[in-house]
């Protein structure tokens, strides 16, 4: 039964992501909801300038139809949909002051910070309510270890990691979305092994819906996702690795996100520490657009970067 459910969960979310696009798409242009192409990035990005982004919408429309429909309403639920629904409402925020306001930032660091926190908070408050276990485990051994209340600082890490790994990750057409279905594809298949039965089905529709809106952001892309799409994606797949118990494991099946921040971090701290650059651009996806690859070749790399993480990831799961 759980497997139909999944299937159907999958099927219904990609044909909701399908129909909407062609609804929101026109809206979001005539909104005049353009990207802000950052002067300092890739040249050949400039000519993306005014495509519709804030896309996201798409996707969690399509994710919490499915959601909302094939899952049982537990206390498991409500964590997945705040986490989710919360992040992604930190990135319509910053979406819309860039449009909007034409700041191409979006919100300053110490508000997007704000945001990511309360409801890291109030997922932390969510999880001690329903008893969630504070243990770890460490993926491929039996070996595991309780950390009392230390589990909740690292619930707020796992979770700001997640949405900005995430997040640095949404750089060209199709890389995120590719990426992430891979990855929530993986936790489907480990929410099923542990028999956490919502956040299979969460996992599975979020598959659905980032493949149905892949049909309008592939190379070249009919619109972006922005950062409602990408935090609240990031946001997700950190409820899903809690919910499963496999914290430690979304750093495997993840890889590609961990990847492109680590990227980030070397350069930043490179450059302040010695002056110099490891990478011609962070994130390192655009390093390689920068050595020559196209852009289509880096994407479809990273997918099978991607797919090599997580079956090593469910390899852990599974043996």
């Amino acid at each position: 039964m759980d497997m139909m459910v999944i299937l159907f969960s999958i099927g219904a979310s990609f044909l909701l992501a399908v129909l909407l696009g062609p609804l929101f798409i026109p809206v979001l242009r005539r909104l005049k909801f353009g990207q802000q192409i950052r002067m300092e990035g890739p040249q050949s990005h400039l000519k993306k300038s005014g495509t519709p982004t804030m896309g996201g919408i798409i996707i969690m429309v399509a994710l919490m139809i499915a959601f909302l429909k094939f899952s049982d309403k537990t206390a498991e639920f409500w964590v997945l949909l705040t986490a989710s629904l919360g992040f992604g409402l930190v990135g319509f925020l910053d979406d819309y002051i860039k449009i909007v306001f034409k700041r191409s930032l979006g919100l300053t660091a110490r508000q997007k910070l704000f945001g990511q926190l309360l409801f890291s908070i109030i997922v932390c408050a969510m999880l001690y309510n329903m008893g969630h276990s504070t243990e770890i485990s460490v993926p491929g051994t039996g070996w595991g270890f309780d950390l009392g209340w230390f589990y909740y600082p690292l619930v707020v890490i796992i979770l700001f990691a997640a949405s900005n790994s995430v997040n640095f990750t949404d750089g060209l057409d199709g890389l995120l979305a590719g990426t992430s279905a891979i990855a929530f594809g993986a936790f489907t298949v480990v929410a099923l092994q542990t028999s956490a039965h919502e956040s299979a089905v969460f996992s599975a529709a979020m598959v659905g819906a980032v493949l149905g809106f892949l049909v309008f952001n592939a190379h070249p892309a009919k619109v972006f996702m922005g950062d409602m799409g990408s935090l609240g994606i990031g946001g997700g797949i950190a409820a899903v690795a809690i919910l499963t118990k496999t914290e430690l494991l979304l750093i495997v099946i993840g890889g590609v996100f961990v990847l492109e921040m680590l990227s980030v971090i070397l350069q930043v701290g490179s450059f302040k520490l010695r002056g110099k650059r490891i990478f011609k651009m962070s994130p390192i996806h655009h390093h390689f657009e920068l050595v020559g690859w196209s852009e289509w070749k880096v994407v479809t790399v990273f997918w099978f970067v991607g797919i090599v993480f997580a079956a090593i990831g469910l390899l852990f799961v599974i043996l």
